[in-house]
């Protein structure tokens, strides 16, 4: 799913760059060690970024989105991927090892107590809106507010639109190119098969570091192709592409490795639990040309959410860093900022 994008100039955010005041490692089980940093004003509103892929990792400019003399920011880089090890490009069999859904929500509970945070207000986009919504819906207790942008639920038919058909309509030559590296007999589940050439290796001790890596970029080269609206910004500008081939292959990896599992959630289950969140105030930004995520699903949890408010970006995709989608999000942590 979503990468935060490097290419946006200083002058889209309206906040300096900022260094975190404290960083470290935390235990959590299966034997993962999470990076984690917070910056800020350590007195201010507690938030956490999370970050999207899965796999992605947190980036300098996720710090950006909020204003650091108000907000206590916290991020970490999820199971296997960004600063945490195991890191899924270099030690997949234990960076895939329990890494769910769930152990994701736990890991966010280890870090809220250490840090002796009692509630506080979740961003997240593409994927960390996947995140996000699982963990408010399972500690409802523990959100302040919430910020989603690019809603992405997991269910079947948001993984046929992009993995099977649908986006393949809007973008036939990079969908050609997504189809050429896997046999046509398994063109019928492409998930099914790009998770095979990207783990299978590891199940059967056998590392083809070039064919691992032939597929993670593949993968990336599909999504990333989808991920922006705007005329001027192609794949050669997102992360994804220049990224080194370790964060590729975590990217790719950990992707495959929640998609195959339908992100390890029961069908429909961020939409009908909605109810479990229904006093939390919330955000939801949507760019109305988002390929990746269609609009369709930001509908639907307003409408199981309706407390929370509901703003389509005319002229804007997927990416977080698009000016339309950059520009909603920090008013949002700006308002909540001052509540």
């Amino acid at each position: 799913m979503s990468r935060d994008l490097e290419w946006v100039s200083a002058l889209a955010h309206p906040y300096p760059p900022v260094m975190p005041y404290a960083s470290g490692y935390i235990a959590v089980d299966g034997g993962h060690k999470l990076y984690w940093e917070t910056c800020g004003n350590p007195q201010g509103r507690p938030a956490l970024f999370l970050h999207g892929g899965p796999g992605g990792g947190c980036s300098v400019n996720s710090r950006r989105l909020f204003d650091p003399q108000r907000h206590r920011v916290v991020l970490f880089d999820q199971r296997g991927c960004g600063r945490s090890r195991p890191h899924a490009g270099t030690e997949p069999a234990g960076a895939l090892r329990a890494n769910t859904t769930a152990y994701l929500v736990s890991d966010m509970e280890v870090l809220r107590r250490a840090l002796g945070i009692d509630r506080w207000l979740l961003v997240g986009g593409s994927w960390g809106a996947t995140l996000a919504l699982a963990y408010a819906q399972a500690h409802p207790e523990r959100v302040s507010a919430l910020i989603l942008r690019g809603v992405f639920t997991a269910r079947q038919s948001e993984l046929r639109w992009l993995y099977q058909g649908g986006a393949s309509l809007l973008h036939p030559e990079a969908w050609e190119r997504f189809n050429a590296l896997i046999p046509e007999r398994e063109r019928s589940d492409l998930v099914a098969a790009y998770h095979a050439r990207l783990t299978d290796g590891v199940c059967n001790a056998v590392e083809d570091d070039a064919a691992f890596l032939r597929a993670a970029r593949a993968w990336c080269a599909w999504e990333d192709a989808l991920m922006t609206f705007l005329p001027h910004c192609d794949s050669s500008v997102t992360t994804a592409a220049n990224a080194g081939d370790a964060s590729v292959l975590a990217l790719a990896r950990i992707e495959a490795h929640y998609m195959v599992n339908n992100a390890f959630l029961e069908e429909g289950q961020l939409i009908s639990s909605a109810h479990r969140m229904s006093y939390i105030p919330g955000v939801i930004i949507q760019g109305r040309n988002d390929r990746i995520t269609p609009a369709a699903t930001a509908i639907e949890l307003h409408r199981a959410w309706p407390h929370a408010d509901l703003h389509i970006v005319a002229d804007a995709g997927h990416a977080s860093s698009e000016p339309g989608i950059l520009q909603r999000l920090i008013a949002a942590t700006d308002a909540f900022a001052r509540e």
